[in-house]
């Protein structure tokens, strides 16, 4: 939001509770509801809600929140946006890089297939409850990787370097699909202003880099030790799906269209990013 305004937009955010500044209005997800006049008056919505994929376990419940935190949010914000009188020019809606799954060995951008397991089947499901917005309004799904800021993707890995217990996860040689928060955000408003692209579009840094190298740089950053490593199948043992999805899918992925549509990272290496996150 930082970035809009300071780019001179106006920001209104949707929240939940009563609302507390002139630039909120309230809405449920939930009960499908949301103020007609909240679309109507907005150029560009974006939508990054959902329940919290770093809440662990997922237990049962917690997978069936996962889904429809995203589902409810994002169906009532596209079949509002389908029934506006005026309806905004463009829509970017939070998407994720779980769509590919676990894929040692390969080489990923937005024409690879949807991977196999829950998260992938998660976020086909979430892309397509934007179906409803597609007839009137530009929409565009942001395939995130993990945000390297303060707090966010590095929130377990700073925890786990200041206790003294970083290490491999795994073998540590997975790729992690990463951004920083910067280019996250940065990213977001060329596909809002700067940009005419539609459909699925990878949020990740361009240079590749391992769990093992992200954590180091972590615990190095934090000026702390990195040498207990967490065995495979502790990890799944204790985390199953989680663990298998989050911290130990191999995923090398590109950026490539955003890379052909002009954006430049301002950020481009798992270094530069996290030396910015964690200053």
């Amino acid at each position: 939001m930082r970035q809009l305004r300071d780019s001179g937009h106006r920001v209104v955010r949707l929240v939940r509770r009563p609302v507390a500044h002139e630039d909120e209005r309230q809405w449920d997800p939930a009960a499908h509801e949301i103020p007609a006049a909240a679309i109507e008056e907005a150029d560009a919505v974006v939508n990054l809600s959902g329940a919290s994929l770093s809440r662990l376990p997922w237990t049962y419940r917690y997978k069936r929140q996962i889904l429809h935190s995203r589902l409810d949010a994002t169906s009532t914000l596209a079949q509002a946006i389908a029934a506006a009188k005026s309806p905004p020019t463009v829509f970017v809606s939070g998407s994720a890089v779980g769509y590919y799954g676990d894929r040692p060995h390969e080489v990923l951008d937005e024409e690879s297939s949807r991977g196999s397991g829950f998260l992938p089947r998660v976020v086909e499901s979430w892309e397509g409850a934007t179906r409803a917005a597609d007839a009137t309004t530009r929409v565009v799904h942001a395939r995130t990787g993990l945000v390297l800021g303060d707090g966010g993707a590095l929130a377990p890995l700073q925890l786990l370097a200041r206790l003294g217990l970083a290490g491999p996860l795994g073998d540590g040689r997975q790729v992690w699909p990463w951004i920083s928060l910067h280019d996250e955000a940065a990213a977001i408003r060329h596909l809002l202003f700067d940009s005419t692209l539609r459909g699925p579009v990878n949020l990740v840094g361009p240079n590749p880099a391992s769990a093992g190298e992200i954590a180091q740089l972590t615990a190095h950053r934090l000026g702390r030790p990195y040498w207990l490593p967490a065995p495979r199948w502790a990890i799944i043992a204790g985390l199953a799906d989680a663990g298998r999805g989050l911290l130990l899918a191999d995923q090398r992925i590109r950026p490539s269209r955003l890379l052909d549509d002009g954006f430049e990272f301002r950020e481009p290496t798992a270094e530069k990013a996290i030396v910015s996150g964690l200053t």
